[in-house]
């Protein structure tokens, strides 16, 4: 499955047809191919990208010889793509078109440790009538003697965000080749600055 390594700028909006159109702003490529694998060798075919051109002294030697095999510099993010074979050194956006879905991943943003009520939407204890201090808990979390323990995956407080997170089906609006942008339309997970996977999509568009 085609796809690219990019950076999320941030959010605009773009005039479509008389219509306001909200979009993500991704900085993606040109990814270098670092790494070719085929089935006969390595028993699945892949391709692995580079995104982000990292200092030298900070990789440790096997990356270096990593990188020097490849003849490429050394890169800050890897990623490997399966049965994806594209043409030449380096991908770009143009491997994309305007118009189709695309499915974006990207680490979400971090809200530390939250409650049941930011974490899960729990609707709290009641406001009044003689609620004390309790207002914002979870109430009950088990039964009594049986099954005597707290199911798992029970929904509590707890680490909120900080997650990988994919996005499906999101309409690619633009591609702008020359600043090696892509405009997809809607949110897409993770901060400004974030590391984000671009991939075409099976879906249809939103």
């Amino acid at each position: 499955m085609k796809g690219i390594l990019g950076t999320k700028i941030g959010m605009t909006q773009v005039w479509r047809d008389e219509r306001l159109v909200p979009v993500t702003v991704i900085l993606a490529g040109p990814c270098p191919v670092v790494q070719r694998k085929t089935a006969e060798r390595d028993g699945y075919q892949a391709t692995q990208l580079g995104w982000g051109d990292a200092s030298e002294k900070r990789t440790n030697k096997p990356q270096q010889g990593h990188f020097k095999k490849a003849g490429v510099g050394a890169q800050r993010h890897l990623m490997e793509f399966r049965d994806y074979s594209p043409e030449g050194d380096s991908v770009t956006v143009d491997i994309f078109e305007e118009g189709q879905a695309l499915d974006v991943t990207g680490t979400s943003k971090g809200r530390g440790t939250a409650g049941v009520m930011k974490r899960w939407g729990f609707s709290g204890m009641p406001a009044t009538h003689g609620t004390k201090k309790k207002h914002r808990h979870s109430g009950s979390i088990g039964q009594r003697k049986l099954p005597g323990r707290v199911y798992k995956g029970k929904r509590m407080a707890g680490h909120y965000g900080a997650e990988k997170v994919t996005a499906l089906g999101l309409e690619l609006v633009e591609v702008r080749k020359d600043d090696n942008l892509l405009l997809v339309k809607g949110s897409v997970p993770g901060p400004n600055g974030g590391l984000v996977v671009v991939k075409e999509s099976k879906r249809k568009v939103k």
